[in-house]
């Protein structure tokens, strides 16, 4: 069976598997990515990325200039920051689809809403597959093949296994991909069904499917691309590369980001205390991170457990890409949060479902779980954490597109119907559009349009 550690393409001593418990460090990784003396998670260290060895203006320009290249890692916003990546020994090895180079938008009508002028939404659903796991999936994947893995799999509750299915098939590679039934949006999982897939739907949730393929990548030949694999953060850290690159290296004042399975908000944390460290930005934004109430693990356990043990949950959440209620990477995002001295918030479904009409207003609109970022900052403001004239950076990490019905629920009137939650929904009549049905006349569409432009 082949294994997760040096192979042809690989520079095997340029980087090194870390365990974030006990510390033990190794060249190799078992297929479970998981520490062989504590069982804890990894991560990937490497001496290179030192400021020692590496100078930061340098790294800027020729990173600037990478822009202008029409090579394929040049062209991909992940590996045009490879100095910062585990090193493949031959770039046309790397497995791409152009992801990352991600639009970094000026949001005023949701700054106004939120009470925070200089308001910025780092969109990464504009990524190949639609949502942020482009970033890190184009590193592991190529490391899978690399490695000489012909099948691959995740857990997913949707954006993971459109992302993987993608990859494999752009690197010739078979995908499984492990799904709770019923419960993710027809639209992520029809992706995984054109990319080729092989689909299986399990009657648990999550977190079972999860649990699932940490055991069957012991028992077959399969790779395993959920975030435990730190080639995923890895390639994930470059959304704040490229954020801070956009920003001319003056870095905001707050980051806030979605929490699901927590390996974002941990990626983009190791990102900024590396660049902070390499001598890259001067100071470290705050990171925050934003949960659904119903899906609240890592609310509770930094409220209840003191950070110190993990408190799972039944998560239950219209934001389909963070209902998640055992997170893995809980432990890394806690240190995240302590060292960047961010903050961890809920936000109801009435609240989420605001915050995405508010964002689609804006023009660029966004998933459900994504507008947790702006639900959130309001609550943050409120609070009196984020100051009216800091700074701020939302991480959208998926496309409008990756839960349609979700917005049409919302836009008919419908998406609360018959749940708790029904009366309080009417607060947001003013934010929906419904579609007209109209007779096929002139004088029909021209009372319409008077009606909208007195409304």
């Amino acid at each position: 069976m082949p294994t997760s550690s040096s192979a042809p393409g690989v520079r095997p001593a340029s980087f090194r598997f870390r365990c974030i418990a006990c510390g033990d460090s190794s060249e190799r990784a078992g297929q479970d990515f998981r520490c062989p003396r504590c069982s804890d998670l990894l991560e990937i260290t490497d001496p290179a990325w030192t400021s020692a060895g590496i100078s930061a203006e340098r790294l800027k320009s020729d990173w600037r200039q990478r822009r202008l290249s029409q090579s394929v890692v040049d062209q991909s916003g992940v590996w045009r920051f490879r100095e910062l990546l585990p090193l493949v020994a031959d770039e046309h090895q790397v497995i791409s689809l152009r992801e990352g180079n991600t639009p970094l938008y000026e949001l005023p009508q949701c700054g106004r809403v939120a009470g925070v002028p200089r308001l910025f939404g780092k969109h990464q659903g504009m990524n190949p597959t639609g949502s942020f796991k482009d970033a890190g999936m184009t590193v592991a994947a190529t490391f899978a093949r690399l490695a000489g893995f012909r099948w691959v799999a995740c857990a997913s509750t949707g954006n993971t296994s459109a992302s993987m299915a993608a990859y494999a098939a752009r690197g010739g590679m078979r995908s499984l991909v492990l799904v709770p039934q019923g419960k993710i949006s027809w639209s992520k999982l029809s992706q995984a069904l054109d990319y080729g897939a092989v689909t299986c739907q399990l009657r648990t949730d999550f977190d079972g499917c999860l649990r699932l393929l940490q055991e069957l990548v012991l028992r077959a030949p399969v790779y395993q691309l959920n975030s435990i694999n730190p080639f995923r953060l890895e390639g994930q850290k470059t959304l704040a590369l490229e954020l801070l690159e956009q920003l001319d290296w003056q870095p905001p004042d707050h980051i806030i980001v979605p929490g699901g399975n927590l390996g974002n908000s941990s990626a983009i944390g190791k990102a900024l205390l590396e660049m902070r460290d390499l001598g890259l930005i001067s100071r470290l934004p705050k990171l925050s991170v934003i949960q659904a109430e119903g899906a609240n693990a890592l609310v509770r356990t930094l409220r209840e457990g003191a950070g110190k043990r993990l408190i799972s949950v039944a998560a239950e959440t219209n934001a389909t890409a963070i209902r998640i209620g055992n997170p893995a990477s809980w432990k890394k995002a806690v240190h995240v949060l302590e060292a960047t001295e961010g903050a961890c918030e809920q936000v109801t479904e009435i609240e989420i479902a605001q915050a995405k009409a508010e964002i689609g207003i804006e023009g660029i609109g966004c998933e459900p779980a994504s507008a947790v970022t702006l639900a959130g900052l309001k609550k943050l403001v409120k609070q009196g954490f984020v100051k009216p004239g800091e700074s701020v950076v939302l991480v959208l990490t998926g496309n409008l597109l990756k839960d349609p019905d979700f917005t049409i629920k919302f836009h008919r009137g419908d998406l609360f119907q018959g749940t708790p939650s029904e009366s309080a929904s009417e607060t947001l009549a003013s934010l929906r559009h419904a579609p007209v049905v109209l007779d096929a006349t002139l004088d029909a569409v021209l009372r319409t349009l008077k009606q909208a432009e007195e409304s």
